[in-house]
């Protein structure tokens, strides 16, 4: 089996298929959940907390150069090193939602999983043979 033949039978594979558009899919999701992030709970919870914007939070880790504008992305234009520990609040409010919405589908398939019943089997046909058996063994009886 060449090289190539082994690889088309692993990419087609039903597996291999549901993956990529798994992560296809999680991409584009990741996406919506970033932007809920930044564009409305963030907001909110800076709101909350006076007006706090998250992406501003940094510490400068080297010399800021004079009349840099105290903002993480000028002290990131000029080269200044810095923590940027708002980022990371944000990210990891992030990650928390994303986990949380999917723990919620996959908890939900799970349920929609067991509801669905299974029909018990249809119980076999009895042989035609057997039944000419059975006839002939109550005839012989009478």
């Amino acid at each position: 089996m060449s090289v190539m033949q082994e690889f088309k039978e692993f990419a087609v594979k039903g597996n291999v298929i549901d993956l990529a558009v798994g992560v296809i899919i999680g991409g584009a999701f990741g996406k919506i959940v970033s932007s809920m992030v930044d564009d409305i709970i963030m907001p909110l919870v800076g709101s909350i907390f006076g007006n706090l914007d998250f992406t501003n939070l940094y510490v400068a880790l080297g010399r800021v150069p004079e009349g840099t504008a105290p903002t993480l992305a000028a002290l990131k234009a000029a080269g200044v090193p810095t923590l940027a520990y708002g980022n990371f609040i944000t990210v990891a409010i992030n990650f928390t939602i994303l986990a949380f919405i999917i723990f919620m589908m996959v908890k939900q398939i799970n349920r929609l999983k067991r509801e669905t019943p299974t029909a018990p089997p249809a119980p076999v046909a009895t042989p035609e043979d057997v039944v000419l058996l059975r006839e002939i063994r109550d005839s012989l009886r009478k």
